[in-house]
């Protein structure tokens, strides 16, 4: 059981801190002064909403998100929110190829190569199968996540009243819902993938517990840590290296091999709730829908995205608070026996 709940945590976990977390731009942009309250519902409602999925995902054997979605927002809506997911998935990965490259342009390297070696390396898993990504994330994401603690709670120790704030002074926890709301769509796509891997409850209950206090814990060292450094934050780019500016020039290129640890783990996640997808349809093994989608989406990358993803992002937002509040609500109306 702690075997399997733990590599559906890691799962979890490689799905959500992606380069945007990573660098703490993501953290930054929803959190920041007067967001302990926030960061702490946000856990409670990830934890929640893992569960849900995840409960749902091994009661029907799912294989895909399509099954999942209709229990949640309903048939009417399924197709909406299905255009949703792949929109999704196919243009934050597209992001992701493109960040890898831009990545490796900070070592010499040229633009179109690092996003070569990054697709190659997001297709090799999916040789495997499902099982090579998921003994991905379970060597990656240990390293990823206990590194960035090190060095947030290095930074801490150095500035011990960053842990320090107000109960009375908590007015940004409304940014707790629009932060999970933006975060559902990958995870209804990649947990449903796996419905019929999960054998036991109690793997549900160690993932989705597991996976929010992580996270939970991980974003309040973040966010405190980055308002020591505010004053900083227009200077720098990626935030991580606000906190990172009086250390060690070797700390920042493993911080850098961090953010481009995390690019990969998004870029696989991405490119396995698409193959999940389609997998059936096309009637092909999962490594061959992964060449397909990662090839459909390399010449992508040689595009500005920012209007793309300014004008998808907001709607994303906005819809997702319909599918977050469905998921929120769907235990009380399957214990009341409310479900159409």
């Amino acid at each position: 059981m702690w075997s399997g709940g733990l590599k559906w945590l890691f799962l979890i976990l490689g799905t959500m801190i992606g380069a945007g977390y990573a660098s703490g731009r993501e953290l930054w942009q929803f959190f920041g002064h007067e967001s302990v309250l926030a960061i702490m519902l946000f856990t409670v409602m990830f934890s929640i909403c893992c569960y849900v999925i995840m409960k749902i995902s091994y009661e029907t054997k799912s294989t895909h998100y399509l099954p999942i979605l209709e229990r949640l927002v309903g048939k009417k809506l399924t197709g909406i929110y299905d255009l949703l997911i792949i929109l999704y998935l196919f243009t934050t990965t597209i992001v992701m190829f493109a960040g890898g490259g831009a990545t490796m342009e900070v070592v010499h390297l040229p633009y179109w190569l690092g996003i070569g070696i990054l697709a190659i390396l997001v297709v090799i898993l999916f040789f495997w199968d499902i099982n090579g990504m998921l003994s991905m994330n379970v060597i990656i994401l240990p390293l990823l996540i206990l590194l960035l603690l090190a060095v947030l709670s290095l930074f801490i120790l150095s500035s011990p009243t960053a842990l320090l704030f107000e109960w009375t002074k908590q007015s940004n926890w409304p940014s707790a819902f629009t932060f999970t709301a933006l975060n559902i769509l990958p995870l209804v796509a990649v947990l449903s993938a796996v419905g019929h891997q999960i054998k036991r409850k109690g793997e549900i209950w160690i993932a989705s517990l597991g996976s929010g206090l992580i996270l939970g814990g991980v974003s309040f060292l973040y966010n405190q840590s980055l308002i020591q450094v505010a004053h900083d934050l227009l200077v720098y780019e990626i935030p991580l290296f606000a906190i990172l500016k009086n250390y060690p020039y070797y700390m920042i290129l493993i911080m850098s091999v961090l953010l481009w640890s995390a690019i990969y783990t998004t870029a696989v996640s991405g490119v396995f709730g698409l193959t999940s997808r389609f997998r059936d349809l096309l009637g092909l093994p999962l490594w061959m829908v992964a060449v397909i989608i990662v090839t459909i989406m390399l010449p992508f990358t040689t595009f500005g995205f920012s209007a793309l993803v300014g004008f998808l992002y907001p709607l994303y937002g906005v819809l997702n608070l319909y599918i977050l509040a469905s998921i929120l609500i769907f235990p009380v109306l399957k214990r009341y026996d409310l479900l159409s």
